[in-house]
């Protein structure tokens, strides 16, 4: 199988794993995906992650983290920038979602980054998610 945009394939699990409140969820391994998983696990939206090497490029297993009473702590993810219609902010209009409890998730020259962070080293660059 043949997937044109690997992040939304990665975002695409994620959603469905949640809304199916699955616990765990794993999704073919790249450099990319890694660091949305860190940045994921650093903003608290999931428990944790691993790599689990295997096959030609290895699988990120994602923990996904629920409230006390299973409420779902992700409510929403959304694919900004994809490759028919790239998305690119400058630092000084990088956006909030939901006045600043969600988050966005920046491809800057310095490496993948939430928008809180490109903001404080001032950068810019492409949108590749919005997580609520």
């Amino acid at each position: 199988m043949s997937v044109t945009d690997p992040i939304a394939d990665m975002l695409t699990r994620i959603r469905n794993a949640n809304t199916a409140s699955h616990k765990v969820v794993d999704v073919p391994a790249s450099r990319v995906k890694h660091a949305i998983a860190q940045i994921l696990q650093e903003e608290g939206f999931i428990e944790s992650f691993e790599r689990i090497d295997g096959g030609p490029q290895g699988t990120i297993r994602i923990l996904l983290r629920y409230g006390p009473e299973k409420e779902k702590i992700i409510t929403g993810l959304r694919r900004i920038s994809r490759p028919g219609l790239r998305v690119y902010t400058r630092k000084t209009e990088i956006p909030r979602v939901l006045g600043g409890l969600g988050l966005v998730i920046l491809s800057t020259p310095q490496g993948i980054m939430s928008g809180r962070r490109a903001k404080k080293q001032g950068v810019g660059g492409e949108v590749l998610a919005y997580v609520w």
